[in-house]
């Protein structure tokens, strides 16, 4: 099956689809490829076609020449196809059904036990493993690369979208797919061709004036641009048939009560259970 080609935008249009009109910055420099990054959207509904023989060694190449703390490469991935294992990791995550649909499911992996097992064949203790810095340039490893194949994926008309929620059972991930001791599954990834039942538009972000800090961080004028950016998401929300919702009460609802975080408040006892001591 031939993948169909990306459409560019225009940077003005470019930015007002991901700023709105009265917050897009000055254009500056554009190319294609700034074009097909700011065209983003999260994909929750796949076709069963298969992909193109060889889109899953080009995704994962594109994802090895993403940067690595130091080359110590301390991220893995798990091509997921069966459709029961599919289902089993659905089934973690809230019952995503977009998990089942894609014909390809990748579990990003936080992966130090590569590492312990060459210091054990070389009989060296790597003293820095139990360290909570090793696990977070384990995680930020596996996040580059991801966002890597995504950005890949996405130039070949394909479509994305990331399952934060396997991080609400970690260990039961790691039991489906076998992950060893000193892997932890930091997030899933759908890949697929979208239904056009899924089409949705690019999704608005904050002004670049509340992210983009000069010299020195300040949050002057913030609430007045949350305000406006929650008008444009509640206009967004509705024109999209979505729950009436602003980022205030979206931020409220998934940050104001401990119960939103679907069993990932015990994330520190499970990634000592993994083999992250997190010292």
């Amino acid at each position: 099956m031939d993948i169909p080609q990306h459409s560019y935008l225009s940077a003005a249009d470019a930015l007002a689809l991901r700023y709105g009109a009265d917050a897009a910055p000055t254009a500056g420099p554009w190319n294609e490829h700034i074009s097909l990054l700011l065209s983003h959207r999260s994909v929750r509904g796949y076709r069963p076609d298969a992909l193109p023989q060889g889109t899953l060694e080009t995704l994962i190449a594109a994802a090895q020449s993403a940067a690595t703390s130091s080359n110590l490469q301390t991220w893995s991935v798990i091509a997921v196809t069966d459709p029961d294992k599919k289902a089993a990791l659905a089934k973690v995550a809230a019952n995503q059904k977009h998990i089942e649909q894609c014909p390809l499911f990748l579990v990003w992996v936080a992966d130090i036990s590569r590492n312990q097992r060459l210091g054990a064949a070389e009989g060296v203790t790597l003293e820095v493993m139990p360290y909570q810095e090793t696990f977070l340039v384990a995680a930020i490893d596996a996040a580059l690369a991801a966002q890597n194949a995504t950005v890949a994926a996405e130039s070949l008309g394909l479509s994305c979208v990331y399952i934060g929620a396997l991080r609400n059972n970690p260990q039961e991930v790691a039991r489906i797919v076998g992950l060893p001791s000193g892997a932890f599954g930091v997030f899933g990834m759908c890949v697929g061709f979208a239904s056009p039942a899924a089409a949705n538009e690019v999704k608005p972000r904050l002004p670049q004036d509340v992210v983009v800090h000069h010299d020195v961080y300040d949050a002057t004028g913030e609430q007045a641009h949350r305000a406006a950016y929650d008008a444009l998401m509640g206009t967004f929300s509705t024109r999209n048939q979505m729950a009436a919702d602003t980022w205030t009460r979206r931020v409220i609802g998934r940050m104001g009560k401990i119960a939103a975080m679907s069993g990932r408040d015990k994330m520190v006892s499970a990634l000592n259970a993994m083999g992250f001591e997190l010292k």
